[in-house]
C-alpha cells in the first residue's frame, strides 16, 4: 500500500491558474480537482478566495492542501514568481469578465500583465504556459465570418477595446514559444457561457429590462458560436496533455466552440425565456439601432451626465447579434483532441438553473403562474381565440388586431352604409383575387393559392353550428326564465344592459363597438395577469351588490298569489 501512494504522489502535477477566480478560471479550477491527480494553486488580484457555498470541491481541496491560493496581480511580476515557482503548467486568464471603460486599466492588467507572466514563466523554468484569448480578436464588427479558421488574421480595428488588447496579449505568448524552454498555446473560445457568467448573459438581462425587450436586432437569421465555460475548461487540460505529447502543438493557436451554432436571437430567447422573461417578436436592421443608439449617445454626452450609459448594453447585444460568427474547430479536434463534453442543450439547461434567482421579480413575468388555466382562458374556450385575446403569441394577435381594426375603420368610420360597404370589400378582394390569378402570365412568380384555401371543413362547419344551437339554447332558456317573472335578479340584469343598449346604440354605436375591440385585446389579457387581485376586488364589489339587492327585491310588491294568500289570511283572522 504505502509503494502504491508512492505512486500516486509521483503522478501528481503542479499547476497554477492565473485568474483563478475569474469566470473561466473557476471553471479550470474546479475541472483540474475532479480529475484528481493535480495540486491547484490558485491566484487572483482577490485578497481571499471567498467562497460560495455551491463551490465544495475546492473548499474541500483547499482543507486537504491540494489547492492552495496566492493573492497576485498581474501587473506586479514579483507576485506572479511567488504564485509559480516550482510549478510545470501554468494557466493564464485575465479576469476581466464584465466590460470596462478604462483603458488603462484595462492596459496594465491584459497588456503589460501578460508581459510580467511570460517574464516570470521563462524565469521560473515553467515548461507550458496556456492563454485564454478570445474569438473577437479576429473580429472587425463589419464582415461576417464563417466558418473562419486559424489563418484569419487579426482584425486590427478597434470595435472592442478589450478585444483588441488581448489580440496584443495573445501575440506576446505565442511569440514566447519555445524561448528558455517555455511551450506557449492559445485559446480562443467564441461566446463564453454558463453559471456564473457576468458579460453575455447580463447583457441579455439589462436589454430585457429595458425598452430594447421586444425587438429583435437584425434578420434574426444570423449564426453564431457559443461555447459553455466547462467545455472550455476542456480544451484548457487538452492542450495541456498535447503539448507535454507533440511539441508541434506549441506556438499555435486554437479555436473552441460548442460545435453546435445557432442564430444568435434564438440562443438569446431559451435563456430568456427560461428566466421569464418574453421572447422578442419584432425585427430591426441593425443601422437602425445603430442609428438610434448614436442619437442617445449624443443626447447623453450634451447631458454632461456621469450615470453609466444606457445602451451600452443594447449597443454590445446589437454588435454580437447583427453579424454571423461561426468558426471551425477542426484544427482543435485535430491536434488537441477537443470535444465538447456538455451539449448545448444541457449548457443551456444548467445556464438558466444557475440565473434562477434572476427571474423573481421580472416585470414581463406572469403575475399568476401557474400551469393551470386561468378563469378567463376557460372562458374563452382554450383555443385559438383565447391564445389571441390573452397574447400567448404576440405576432399573431398583433395581426388580428390590425385586421378588425381595419375592418372597423371600413364598415364604421367610412361613412357609408353596411350594405356598401361589404359590397365594396367583395370588389376589391375580387380584384386582389383576379390580380393574383393574372399576374403569374406576365412571368411574376407568385405561388398559386390552393383550392383548400376557400374551403371550409365539415368539422368547421359543424362546430359553427353547435356554437349557433348552444347560443339558440342559452337565449331561449334565459327568455323562459323572464317569463315565469321568478328570477328579479336575472330581470334587472337584462333591464340594466337593453337600458344601457338604448342609450348607446342610436348615438354612440362607432365609439361603443371601437372601445369593445380595444378592451377586447386588453382587459382579458389584464385580468389574466392579476387574476386574484381582480377577483378580490369582485369579490367585495360582488357581495354590496347582493346585499343592495336583496334590499331592493324586499322592498318590492308581492304577486296577486301572495296578496290573496294574505286575504285569505285577514280574512280567517
Amino acid at each position: 500500500m504505502e509503494n502504491i501512494k508512492n505512486d500516486l504522489d509521483k503522478e501528481l502535477k503542479t499547476c497554477a491558474v492565473l485568474g483563478g477566480r475569474g469566470f473561466v478560471g473557476r471553471a479550470l479550477v474546479e475541472r483540474l480537482l475532479r480529475l484528481g491527480n493535480w495540486i491547484v494553486r490558485v491566484s487572483d488580484s482577490a485578497k481571499s478566495p471567498e467562497l460560495e457555498p455551491s463551490e465544495s470541491v475546492l473548499a474541500d481541496a483547499f482543507a486537504s492542501g491540494r489547492a492552495a491560493y496566492y493573492h497576485v496581480d498581474v501587473r506586479h511580476k514579483s507576485q506572479i514568481i511567488d504564485a509559480i515557482e516550482g510549478v510545470s503548467v501554468v494557466f493564464y486568464s485575465d479576469s476581466l469578465d464584465s466590460f470596462s471603460q478604462d483603458f488603462y486599466f484595462c492596459y496594465t492588467v491584459i497588456v503589460q500583465g501578460t508581459k510580467n507572466v511570460v517574464s516570470a514563466c521563462r524565469e521560473c523554468k515553467v515548461k507550458r504556459l496556456i492563454y485564454n484569448s478570445s474569438a473577437d480578436v479576429i473580429f472587425d464588427d463589419v464582415h461576417d465570418i464563417r466558418g473562419g479558421d486559424e489563418s484569419l488574421p487579426f482584425s486590427g480595428q478597434l470595435w472592442d477595446m478589450v478585444a483588441d488588447l488581448r489580440a496584443q496579449a495573445e501575440a506576446l505568448v505565442l511569440s514566447a514559444n519555445d524561448i528558455d524552454g517555455l511551450l506557449t498555446c492559445a485559446l480562443r473560445p467564441c461566446n463564453v457561457f454558463g453559471p456564473g457568467e457576468k458579460k453575455l448573459i447580463p447583457l441579455l438581462v439589462n436589454m430585457a429590462n429595458s425598452n430594447w425587450a421586444k425587438f429583435i436586432i437584425g434578420s434574426g437569421k444570423n449564426l453564431s458560436d457559443f461555447t459553455y465555460v466547462e467545455n472550455v475548461a476542456h480544451a484548457h487540460i487538452c492542450t495541456e496533455e498535447s503539448l507535454t505529447q507533440m511539441v508541434s502543438v506549441s506556438g499555435k493557436v486554437f479555436f473552441i466552440t460548442n460545435l453546435e451554432p445557432m442564430e444568435f436571437w434564438d440562443f438569446a430567447s431559451l435563456l430568456l425565456e427560461g428566466l421569464g422573461y418574453q421572447r422578442p417578436v419584432i425585427s430591426l436592421p441593425a443601422w437602425v439601432v445603430h442609428c438610434v443608439l448614436f442619437l442617445i449617445k449624443l443626447l447623453h454626452v450634451k447631458s454632461d451626465s456621469r450615470k453609466v450609459d444606457p445602451c451600452v448594453s443594447v449597443y454590445n447585444v446589437a454588435a454580437l447579434a447583427s453579424r454571423t460568427r461561426t468558426f471551425s474547430c477542426s484544427a482543435a479536434q485535430e491536434h488537441i483532441k477537443y470535444s465538447p463534453v456538455v451539449s448545448m442543450e444541457e449548457a443551456v439547461t444548467l445556464t438558466v438553473d444557475s440565473f434562477s434567482h434572476s427571474a423573481i421579480g421580472l416585470p414581463f413575468t406572469r403575475y399568476n403562474y401557474s400551469e393551470k388555466p386561468s378563469k378567463v382562458d376557460k372562458v374563452l374556450g382554450n383555443g385559438k381565440v383565447a391564445d389571441i385575446l390573452l397574447w400567448r403569441d404576440e405576432k399573431k394577435t398583433f395581426l388580428c388586431f390590425l385586421l378588425l381594426a381595419l375592418l372597423y375603420l371600413w364598415f364604421f368610420l367610412s361613412g357609408r352604409t353596411f350594405i356598401s360597404s361589404l359590397a365594396k370589400l367583395l370588389l376589391l378582394t375580387i380584384v386582389m383575387l383576379c390580380g393574383h390569378h393574372i399576374l403569374p402570365v406576365f412571368g411574376v412568380r407568385i405561388p398559386r393559392l390552393s383550392s383548400s384555401c376557400f374551403e371550409i371543413s365539415e368539422v368547421d362547419m359543424r362546430n359553427s353550428f353547435f356554437t349557433m344551437s348552444c347560443m339558440w339554447n342559452k337565449l331561449d332558456g334565459l327568455t323562459r326564465s323572464l317569463a315565469q317573472g321568478e328570477d328579479w335578479f336575472t330581470f334587472l340584469k337584462v333591464a340594466a344592459f337593453l337600458y344601457i343598449c338604448k342609450l348607446i346604440v342610436p348615438h354612440y354605436l362607432n365609439v361603443a363597438i371601437g372601445l369593445a375591440l380595444v378592451l377586447s385585446f386588453t382587459c382579458c389579457f389584464v385580468y389574466d395577469q392579476y387574476e386574484e387581485k381582480f377577483d378580490g376586488i369582485a369579490g367585495v364589489v360582488f357581495s354590496c351588490g347582493r346585499e343592495a339587492m336583496t334590499l331592493v327585491v324586499s322592498n318590492l310588491p308581492l304577486t296577486d298569489k301572495g296578496s290573496n294568500r294574505h286575504t285569505s289570511l285577514g280574512g280567517r283572522k
